[in-house]
C-alpha cells in the first residue's frame, strides 16, 4: 500500500494533524459549560427508576421526561436551577400488561397525578466532574426534598452546534413516603442520564 518507510510515516502524521485539527466536541470539566439557560433534551435523556423486587433483585422502570430546564453560570455552580417533569402514564416495564396496572389508582395513580417532578433548590459543586443537587421532588401530590449526586459527563458543543450539557445523576426516595402498596418498602433509585441544550 505504502512505497516505502518514509511514505508510510507521512501517511501517519498526516492523520495525527488531520484529527488534532477536527473540532472538539465534549469536554469533562463543568468550566467548558457555558452559562445560559438551556432546555432538556428529551430525545437524549433517560429516567429509571430501580424499585425493591421481594429483596430478591431490583425492577426496573423506565419514564419519559415531558420537560426540563437548566440555567447554568460556571463562574456560581451554587446560583443555577434545575427542574424536570416527567409523565408518570409513561412507565415501561417488560413485564407484559404490567405498565398499564402501575398506572393505575393502586399505584402511582397517572389519571388524578399525571406527572412527577423535580425542582432544584441548592446546588453544591465538589470537584470538577461532580457535585450534589437538593431539590423538591413532588410524586402522587406528595413533595419531599430529596438530593441528587450528580457526575458531569461532556460538556461544549454539540455534533450537530450548540453547546450541550450532560449528565448522569442518582438519587433515593422513600417508598412509605408516596402511599404506594405495602409489598413496595425501602428505597428506590432513581437514575437520571441526561443532555440539555443552551436555547
Amino acid at each position: 500500500m505504502f512505497s516505502n518507510r518514509r511514505s508510510f510515516a507521512a501517511a501517519i502524521v498526516g492523520a495525527a494533524l488531520a484529527l488534532s485539527a477536527a473540532p472538539a466536541f465534549a469536554q469533562t470539566n463543568l468550566s467548558d459549560a457555558t452559562a445560559g439557560a438551556y432546555t432538556l433534551d428529551i430525545n437524549h435523556t433517560a429516567v429509571v427508576a430501580r424499585v425493591p423486587h421481594g429483596n430478591f433483585s431490583y425492577e426496573i422502570f423506565r419514564f419519559t421526561p415531558t420537560a426540563g430546564s437548566l440555567t447554568w453560570d460556571p463562574a456560581s455552580p451554587t446560583s443555577s436551577q434545575v427542574n424536570v417533569t416527567v409523565s408518570t402514564a409513561s412507565i415501561q416495564t417488560p413485564v407484559q400488561g404490567f405498565s398499564e396496572e402501575l398506572q393505575g389508582a393502586n399505584f402511582l395513580n397517572a389519571a388524578q397525578f399525571p406527572e412527577a417532578t423535580f425542582v432544584s433548590t441548592a446546588f453544591r459543586q465538589t470537584d470538577a466532574t461532580h457535585g450534589q443537587v437538593d431539590g423538591n421532588f413532588t410524586l402522587k401530590g406528595v413533595t419531599k426534598q430529596i438530593t441528587f449526586d450528580v457526575e458531569l459527563i461532556g460538556a461544549g458543543r454539540g455534533m450537530r452546534g450548540g453547546n450541550v450539557i450532560g449528565f448522569h445523576a442518582t438519587a433515593l426516595i422513600n417508598n412509605a413516603d408516596y402511599s404506594l402498596p405495602g409489598f413496595i418498602r425501602g428505597q428506590t433509585q432513581i437514575v437520571i442520564d441526561a443532555e440539555f441544550q443552551k436555547r
